[in-house]
């Protein structure tokens, strides 16, 4: 049999890093493509209620079965929802979505079409040449939301959302870990050449050390932070993912920085997040340290020489503005 698709892959399951290489993907996508009633709420916002009422009344896509007579549904299947929910969410009533042929529905959910609601119709594309596997066309929708939201709003308005659909599939023990590092890969080189191409400006002030704590693998927001960083004319030194303290330690002896900028989003660093910030605080008397990330409203209360960003526009203001006073 030809070697139809090779591709490499790290990941964090189980605490742990495992590596897989995929010589012949239909073997793996066979896997993937079975989704529960759960998941397809999770992926398209529509209650698992609320398809079952479509079901009956509608007689809206009906799934398939398995011997135990539950639902499932396929990448295939997946595709259609997608684009009905899209319409439903921007207004269409189902009892007329229900009417529409292939045609009518690819033309409403095209991007000249979209009429404002063209970010949901990019998440909808990535999740689906995700779920394949096809780089190819995950790229070239990428770099049309790049080219048509600009590269900012498309990390915001798309990116972002995209991750957050794809978490919820891994959270809830869907085999997907191969789905968010094909596509991280693949973003994480669209944020790096979006940053090469910003002008380096050049300043004696002390420069922000950015890096994610010990375990934490997720790359995404601390780059996009860089690029705010580098936007804005904030000098930084990019450490990186999966740093110990002892490593932080000795950096910072030998490299002159005033405040640690860490982002984390799952906690693997084996302790309570509010612990590791206080540690930090602890380690770095003279610092400043910022704290990112969705566990960051986790933090009830924290260190003097601590400061907590709890939301996107938190960060905004950061990287515009610096630390208030």
């Amino acid at each position: 049999m030809p070697e139809t698709y090779k591709q490499t892959f790290n990941y964090l399951f189980n605490n742990k890093i495992i590596h897989v290489i995929f010589f012949q993907n239909d073997l793996y996508l066979h896997l993937m493509e079975r989704f529960t009633i759960n998941d397809i709420e999770n992926l398209t916002g529509i209650k698992a209620h609320t398809l079952r009422i479509w079901e009956k009344r509608y007689n809206f896509y009906n799934p398939k079965r398995k011997e135990s007579n539950h639902r499932y549904y396929d990448n295939n299947d997946l595709k259609y929802i997608l684009k009905v929910a899209y319409l439903y969410h921007i207004g269409y009533k189902i009892s007329k979505i229900t009417k529409l042929n292939n045609e009518e529905i690819n033309k409403l959910t095209s991007y000249k079409e979209a009429n404002g609601h063209v970010e949901q119709l990019f998440i909808n594309r990535l999740l689906q040449h995700a779920f394949e596997f096809n780089n190819i066309e995950f790229e070239n929708t990428l770099n049309e939301a790049i080219e048509m939201l600009g590269f900012e709003k498309c990390i915001l308005k798309v990116v972002y959302s995209y991750f957050e659909k794809v978490g919820m599939l891994w959270m809830n023990d869907i085999a997907v870990p191969a789905q968010e590092h094909f596509s991280s890969n693949i973003i994480r080189n669209k944020i790096i050449l979006a940053i090469d191409k910003l002008r380096s400006s050049h300043t004696t002030a002390a420069p922000i050390l950015l890096f994610t704590p010990e375990g934490e693998y997720h790359e995404i927001p601390l780059l996009f932070t860089s690029y705010l960083l580098k936007k804005y004319s904030k000098p930084f030194i990019y450490y990186g993912i999966n740093a110990s303290i002892k490593e932080l330690e000795l950096f910072v002896i030998q490299k002159k920085a005033d405040i640690l900028f860490f982002h984390l989003i799952t906690n693997f660093t084996k302790q309570p997040v509010s612990d590791y910030l206080l540690l930090l605080s602890d380690r770095f008397p003279g610092k400043k340290i910022i704290m990112s990330g969705p566990l960051a409203c986790k933090i009830e209360e924290t260190p003097d020489n601590s400061h907590l960003l709890t939301s996107m526009a938190h960060l905004l203001n950061f990287a515009k503005h610096g630390l208030p006073n």
